[in-house]
């Protein structure tokens, strides 16, 4: 049996992934800052993880290594912070750095030496749309996207001869995660220059996320890729709409880029 490594697996699309995973027939073992360790006996080992504090990620990796080596490392965990850039405090900056990239960082420094002992593995690294382009009042949340993939493309090229593949997951809006995870920036209150622009996008933020596409078909759709003997450099998983999104910011100029989200997110041109 296969063996993944899970993070952020306690909630949104880390969860879904980790339970499309299992009932695929992988060994999972999850990390999450809320596990207790304890066996729940669901095929699924949950172990206490917090991807901000470099010695829980070191115990997380010896506690799992002792369970099985990774054949795979899926790493989900995440949040974001809501608020205008100028308003948006440098420490959630910081908090939101913290989590989605260095994190990953962290993981990585810890599971690239198992995984070259063993002769390889797969690396899973969630990215986002707003990895390749921005929205607007989740700045914080899209430099840490748009830092993943640039780091990702560099870890790819070193980690090739080692027999290490490495894969973005870009999702689109999906139906997960806790508002728990998507707080808004103290800054952000009524007397805000910013404040009817970020109420109009934040809002329509929600509506995408609240009829946004399924998580569990996220879930079976990595499953199969880890399946195969090569996985993709990146997966994009989302509607035709945020597809074209993407195309508009890469083909149609930045004027008319920034012109169609803003309208989009804003109501303005």
């Amino acid at each position: 049996m296969k063996t993944v490594w899970v993070t952020g697996a306690s909630s949104g699309l880390g969860l879904h992934t980790a339970l499309a995973l299992r009932d695929d027939g992988w060994q999972v073992i999850a990390g999450a800052r809320s596990f207790d360790g304890i066996d729940r006996g669901d095929g699924i080992r949950r172990l206490p993880l917090d991807v901000t504090d470099g010695e829980s990620v070191r115990r997380f990796c010896e506690q799992a290594a002792k369970i099985a080596p990774p054949d795979a490392l899926v790493q989900c965990a995440g949040m974001l912070v809501l608020g205008s850039c100028e308003e948006t405090d440098p420490e959630e900056f910081r908090r939101v750095m913290d989590t989605n990239f260095m994190g990953m960082v962290r993981m990585n420094r810890e599971v690239l030496p198992r995984m070259r002992e063993t002769g390889g593995g797969k690396i899973v690294m969630f990215s986002s749309v707003n990895g390749l382009m921005g929205i607007p009042f989740q700045s914080a949340y899209t430099a840490s996207k748009h830092a993943i993939e640039g780091y990702a493309e560099c870890l790819a090229m070193e980690a090739k001869p080692f027999g290490i593949q490495v894969m973005l997951v870009e999702p689109g809006d999906h139906r997960s995660g806790s508002d728990r995870y998507r707080p808004r920036a103290r800054a952000m209150t009524g007397k805000s220059p910013y404040a009817a622009a970020y109420e109009a996008g934040t809002a329509r933020i929600h509506r995408d996320e609240s009829g946004g596409s399924d998580p569990d078909r996220l879930g079976r759709i990595i499953a199969r890729r880890l399946d195969r003997k090569r996985i993709p450099f990146r997966l994009r998983i989302g509607t035709l709409k945020e597809s074209l999104a993407v195309y508009i910011h890469r083909f149609g100029g930045a004027r008319l880029n920034a012109a169609v989200v803003r309208q989009y997110y804003c109501g303005k041109k």
